[in-house]
């Protein structure tokens, strides 16, 4: 930003006060892994960066905990060391799937995922942002002001650019008119920890029945004797408390959980509410969330660094950033959009899973498509078609 005779005051990594207002190149909101992702981006390309939030990190996000190791990559690409964000938590190779009719597969992936608990993943990945030269400061943002030339928050801080990585109930959101996702759009989950079940070690297990579906069970394992435990479904489903509880302990059996936490999850349609101007979205913010897995992770990594580094277009920063996401996950998202409807139909979800166990391409399509940015490939439509055929034999 240019020079201004009025400053009065300057911070570390370059905001500086105009009478009672500070400035910045880009102000984050929120700091998870898409607000993290996003000041990386931005200090790359010299801009100055403040992340607010409301919690002090470490602090614990209800989340299924997995991370996709292409996740990892898009930090790698802005100069974080995979290794320092999941040190301490073993990879995790195997990825056991159960479909809603009982048929089963477990393989190796065709790369190893990471179960790290996002208080301890979260809270490492915001100091590789504040060690990059970004600024933190603990504040609840309630109110967001865009006009042609600038972001105002709250009255005090004003951005060239503004990324809203605050979540499900983001305000940045609210702010800029956007209201949430409709109900069959909406899912919700329970999460808590419990001990892993017995012979878990180093899979990632998903089981699913036909009861209240579409809806799914997990248990993720730390390395430590522990497991990242859960259950979700549409909120279209009249989910309550009760309910989740009930098919956390219907899918896994014998499961004793502790801290269970409830989270909403804005299911992706295909095509992301993404607004012009200089006030970005990322993450679940964005409702970039997989509709057929509940993956956030990777698509708030992706879509932060992308926002990040849509900041040195100005006013033109919502075009850039849009087009970008387009480029990289459009075609995805509409597959995942697809597949999510077709997933509606439990017994071609059973096909999908028996052709995943026949053939090792056909389940690395599947991972790829619900974890990383795969698409619906025709080897996998066709084994699975083939499958549900057979099954009706």
């Amino acid at each position: 930003m240019g020079a201004d005779p009025t400053v009065i005051g300057s911070h570390p990594a370059g905001g500086r006060s105009v009478g009672r207002v500070e400035r910045w190149d880009v102000v984050v909101v929120g700091g998870g892994p898409a607000g993290s992702a996003a000041a990386l981006a931005a200090r790359r390309s010299g801009a100055s960066v403040l992340v607010l939030d409301r919690a002090d990190f470490p602090r614990d996000k209800v989340c299924g905990d997995g991370v996709a190791p292409e996740a990892l990559d898009v930090l790698a690409g802005l100069g974080v060391d995979p290794a320092a964000l999941v040190a301490g938590y073993p990879p995790v190779p195997r990825l056991a799937l159960r479909s809603p009719g009982g048929a089963r597969v477990e393989r190796s992936t065709h790369r190893p995922s990471s179960v790290v608990p996002r208080e301890v993943f979260d809270a490492r990945l915001l100091d590789a942002a504040r060690a990059a030269g970004a600024v933190f400061r603990r504040a609840t943002v309630r109110t967001v002001a865009a006009s042609a030339d600038g972001v105002t928050v709250d009255g005090t801080v004003r951005a060239g650019v503004l990324v809203g990585a605050d979540g499900a109930e983001s305000v940045v959101r609210r702010a800029l008119g956007l209201g949430s996702n409709r109900a069959d759009r909406l899912a919700v989950a329970i999460r808590g920890y419990a001990p892993a079940l017995p012979g878990q070690d180093g899979t990632q297990l998903l089981v699913t029945t036909e009861q209240r579906w579409p809806a799914y069970a997990w248990s993720f394992p730390l390395g430590d004797g522990r497991a990242n435990v859960g259950y979700g479904e549409l909120v279209s489903g009249g989910a309550t408390r009760a309910a989740l509880v009930e098919g956390l302990h219907r899918l896994l059996p014998g499961v004793a959980p502790e801290g269970l936490r409830a989270h909403r999850l804005p299911l992706s349609t295909g095509r992301p509410r993404l607004p012009d101007g200089r006030a970005l979205l990322a993450g679940d913010a964005a409702s970039l969330v997989n509709p057929l897995t509940g993956e956030g992770i990777f698509y708030a990594v992706l879509s932060g660094a992308l926002a990040g580094a849509a900041w040195s277009a100005g006013a033109g920063a919502g075009a850039r950033y849009r087009e970008a996401l387009r480029r990289r996950l459009g075609a995805h998202l509409r597959a995942t959009r697809v597949a999510s409807e077709l997933s509606r139909w439990p017994r071609l979800m059973d096909a999908a899973v028996r052709a995943a166990g026949a053939d090792q391409r056909v389940f690395d399509d599947v991972v790829a498509l619900g974890l990383a940015e795969g698409r619906l490939t025709g080897r996998t439509v066709a084994a699975a078609a083939l499958g549900l055929v057979r099954g009706r034999g």
